[in-house]
């Protein structure tokens, strides 16, 4: 059925939306890693502590999107029960159909036939079997609706919340970084960042630790 295809396709491509968060959070992660590698490879301290603690900014970025991926997939849960729904209510709904266009042929053609009694029986009875399928896909319907987009804005926000406090944190560390030109000949201040590098990541943790959602009434 037609309805029930256009979920099929809603649900694909929700599940593709996921994949790719999935797919993103990953490669992020190893973005970090191969920054951190490029960065113990330097000659540079200060580069050499930063990229590694940055790395690890990434790396939770990374895993905040991995995590954004499996609620997502969750949430696409409810819509499949709206999808299976659908494709379930088909039946009835074919059933009542061929019953009409039944009764509509014998009436036109001898409305004083026996059959009309018997089809008209048979309608009332497919009407009935219909009217409480279209019920049920009706409370389906807008029940998963909802949990499936509830879920799914829950998720976002979590993702994005947690995410700019990473990021926030990040820049952090980057002030941590004299980046003033160093003429010719000279050497850079010495780093004396590392303590605070760590501190710093310390408080991203226990941000994210105390981290809760906003009270929601939906």
């Amino acid at each position: 059925p037609e309805l029930s295809q256009r979920m099929f396709r809603l649900v694909k491509a929700t599940r593709d939306v996921g994949n790719a968060y999935e797919t993103a959070g990953q490669r992020r992660v190893t973005v970090a890693l191969q920054l951190a590698d490029w960065g113990e490879q330097t000659a540079d301290t200060a580069i050499s502590d930063l990229a590694d603690k940055v790395g690890v900014i990434l790396t939770e970025i990374g895993e905040l999107d991995k995590k954004y991926a499996i609620a997502a997939d969750i949430a696409r849960t409810h819509l499949k029960l709206i999808r299976d729904t659908e494709r379930s209510v088909h039946p009835s709904r074919e059933g009542m159909q061929r019953v009409t266009d039944e009764l509509q042929k014998i009436m036109a053609k001898d409305p004083q036939s026996d059959r009309v009694v018997m089809l008209e029986q048979e309608f009332q009875r497919a009407r009935a079997k219909n009217l409480v399928a279209e019920a049920q896909l009706t409370n389906v319907t807008r029940q998963n609706f909802k949990e499936a987009y509830r879920k799914e804005f829950d998720a976002v926000i979590e993702r994005a919340e947690k995410q700019i406090i990473m990021a926030r944190h990040g820049h952090r560390l980057l002030r941590l970084l004299d980046y003033e030109a160093v003429p010719p000949g000279s050497v850079p201040e010495p780093y004396t960042g590392d303590t605070q590098a760590r501190q710093i990541l310390n408080d991203a943790k226990d941000d994210l630790k105390d981290w809760t959602p906003e009270s929601r009434s939906v």
